[in-house]
């Protein structure tokens, strides 16, 4: 399927709300990559796509993910809002035909992050987390920060989410906890 039929697909499935808000990582997607040289037609489709199966209900996803061959760990089936990630690269690939590892990594990381993040992947990441729609405590000032630094806007991203995880008193997946630690021994 090319872009606009994807696109068509996902309007068809997602509620008016999740289609926006794919849209605009799609949209926010393309202006990281050009802003920092990178492919704007991977970002634009990773961005459409990341969040394809995040309505779909647990039990759904769970039989998606034997369907998929797709090994899920304790953090991602007790934290269930992360496994979409996993499920919707792999839905991607096999519904879709996108065949990219760049894509599918953007795709499968795009909740947890993993340390030593490609361009795509830390690029969709971002986008997920400033599109113009998101309106959270501190959201300006990681956009600010995207357009100067994008290690250091995953970084505050990052905890950020790491804050509200722990203030809920939920499991933190060990992913998160990499790529924070590997930007911060990055930029030392």
């Amino acid at each position: 399927m090319d872009f606009e039929q994807i696109k068509d697909d996902l309007e068809k499935k997602l509620s008016k709300s999740r289609f926006e808000h794919s849209l605009a990582v799609s949209n926010t997607a393309v202006t990281l990559a050009r802003y920092y040289g990178a492919d704007e037609q991977k970002a634009a489709l990773a961005g459409l796509v990341h969040d394809c199966v995040k309505e779909i209900d647990r039990d759904k996803l769970l039989k998606m993910c034997t369907d998929f061959q797709l090994k899920m760990d304790k953090v991602l089936l007790e934290e269930t809002k992360l496994i979409h990630a996993r499920v919707g690269a792999f839905y991607a690939k096999h519904y879709y035909g996108i065949d990219d590892e760049e894509v599918f990594d953007a795709i499968y990381y795009h909740t947890t992050a993993k340390a030593n993040m490609s361009l795509l992947t830390k690029i969709i990441y971002v986008a997920d987390y400033i599109e113009p729609n998101r309106t959270f405590e501190c959201v300006d000032q990681i956009r600010t920060i995207a357009f100067e630094n994008i290690d250091l806007a995953i970084l505050d991203g990052l905890n950020y989410t790491i804050k509200k995880t722990v203030a809920k008193k939920r499991m933190l997946h060990p992913e998160t906890v990499n790529a924070r630690n590997y930007l911060i021994y990055k930029m030392r």
